[in-house]
């Protein structure tokens, strides 16, 4: 029965930051999907030694392996030729990968294929062969002591070809019996701590396959309901639905949305489903939070724009901002901060609006305005509703964190306005 999984991503820019290891986040989750246990996650560097104490660590112990990385035609891609002596074999010519290779560099890259490239073909005698029809390395299958060992290239888009139309079809074969289910909200106005002694009677009543996991990120908190069980079942689902409507009805203060979801999600679907706008005007977020919304297809239906008024000179020229009340109050001021969200709103013809100003460190600060200073103002044609926070991690932390803020303020003058 595959039931349990790990994970080994190969590769030195790995372990030094220099990539973003997004690769295990997509395999453990479609793993996840299928009922299989992701149980850890192991990173290693481009050496022979570490590669074969990962693989030692897992073999036997969980049915499938899923690895990425180090598969490409340069010196430090150890993977393949480790797997065959791993493995036992040797290394023999797959006659379909090379094809598919020709076809590449003759019609697609329209280049000669140096040798360097045709050794990619060479597979070990001990696999099967997942044919990588988006890329030039292949997937290899291998089987030992109750594994299934995958081992996938390290690029993205090919990685996840590879687990979409040859690693998932062949799991799905394989699986018996078993269901992980999740069910997720979003909560905010309420740290993780004093969160976590409210549920603490919560907790201690789940049934034992169910637990509950916080997440906390950006000044919002995900509560994941997650059902583990042995065999699939119509009950399952009604059992996590019965206890997650007793874990939505315990936190209804801090509610902000069912599923795993974006805050701005919640904000745009509700613009969407009345057919309402919004802009924006932005001083020290300095467009962070219009990229955001606009790097979501359609958004043109509810976004209008907005003014990116980092300089006081575009506070005073472009949203009316006086002079006299820069002066008195400061451009991190609740004064200003209303006047940018009044005015960008009639500037750009919008239903509503966020306006932000504040100190994002990590210099700028005073005793009277520490940095991490932020005020945050949404406009409607009816009100103005504005705050104060108190941002305290590093810049773009601060930034991030001010773009949820004003989400979350929105939504509020939203629920105000349109849902109640």
């Amino acid at each position: 029965m595959v039931s349990t999984a790990a994970i080994i991503t190969i590769g030195n820019e790995l372990l030094i930051g220099q990539i973003v290891d997004t690769n295990s986040a997509y395999i453990g989750q479609q793993l996840t999907q299928l009922g299989i246990d992701v149980k850890t996650r192991l990173a290693v560097g481009d050496t022979a030694d570490d590669i074969t104490h990962a693989l030692q660590q897992t073999e036997g112990k969980y049915q499938v392996v899923i690895l990425t990385g180090g598969l490409g035609p340069t010196a430090d891609d150890v993977t393949k030729p480790l797997l065959n002596n791993y493995f036992g074999g040797q290394m023999v010519l797959h006659t379909p990968t090379l094809t598919h290779l020709e076809h590449i560099f003759a019609h697609v890259l329209k280049r000669p294929m140096i040798e360097r490239n045709r050794l990619q073909a060479m597979v070990p005698s001990a696999c099967e062969v997942m044919m990588n029809d988006v890329g030039t390395a292949p997937g290899m299958r291998f089987y030992r002591n109750g594994t299934y060992f995958f081992s996938l290239p390290g690029v993205p888009f090919e990685m996840q070809f590879l687990m979409t139309n040859r690693v998932l079809p062949f799991l799905k074969e394989q699986r018996i019996g078993t269901e992980i289910l999740h069910k997720t909200l979003l909560v905010q106005g309420i740290g993780e701590s004093f969160l976590a002694d409210e549920l603490v009677e919560f907790e201690q009543q789940l049934p034992k396959p169910i637990s509950l996991a916080y997440l906390p990120n950006h000044g919002l908190i995900r509560l994941r309901l997650t059902g583990k069980f042995e065999q699939k079942n119509s009950s399952n689902t009604a059992l996590l639905e019965q206890q997650y409507q007793q874990l939505r009805s315990q936190v209804q203060r801090y509610f902000v949305a069912d599923g795993d979801v974006s805050l701005q999600k919640v904000v745009t679907d509700v613009l969407l489903k009345y057919g309402k706008t919004m802009c924006t005007a932005e001083s020290c977020t300095g467009g962070f939070i219009a990229s955001n919304i606009t790097q979501v297809a359609g958004s043109s239906a509810y976004y209008n724009g907005s003014v990116v008024c980092y300089s006081n000179n575009v506070k005073q020229q472009v949203l009316q901002v006086p002079e006299a009340m820069l002066a008195q109050h400061g451009a991190v001021s609740e004064p200003v901060v209303k006047q940018l969200a009044e005015q960008v709103r009639i500037l750009l013809d919008s239903d509503y609006s966020i306006a932000v100003s504040g100190i994002m460190g990590p210099d700028g600060g005073t005793p009277e305005k520490p940095v991490g200073t932020v005020w945050v103002a949404v406009s409607s044609s009816s009100q103005t509703m504005t705050h104060q926070f108190h941002a305290r991690f590093s810049r773009a932390k601060n930034i991030e964190l001010t773009a949820q803020f004003a989400f979350g303020m929105l939504r509020k003058l939203l629920l105000k306005e349109m849902v109640n």
